[in-house]
């Protein structure tokens, strides 16, 4: 299956678009995406470990089942003050 994942920040800089399209097998889950994504775009690697998902404005753990048609997002860590 065919997933487009939104990116966000630094993830976006780091790639250099706003979306991103991922094939993964069906029954996959948001685990399986996070590794995938560093594969593919191994300059987001290091930031995949502490990024966070969401699947339909909603955080996700990587146990979740990556869903097909829903809109995906890819949240890195923020920092501030």
């Amino acid at each position: 299956m065919k997933l487009t994942v939104k990116l966000f920040a630094a993830a976006r800089d780091l790639v250099g678009h706003q979306e991103v399209e991922v094939d993964l097998p069906a029954g996959a889950n948001i685990g399986d995406l996070r590794r995938q994504m560093g594969e593919q775009f191994p300059a987001l690697a290091s930031l995949l470990t502490h990024a966070m998902f969401a699947v339909d404005a909603k955080y996700v753990a990587d146990d979740v089942p990556a869903p097909e048609n829903s809109e995906i997002a890819c949240i890195p860590p923020v920092s501030g003050g």
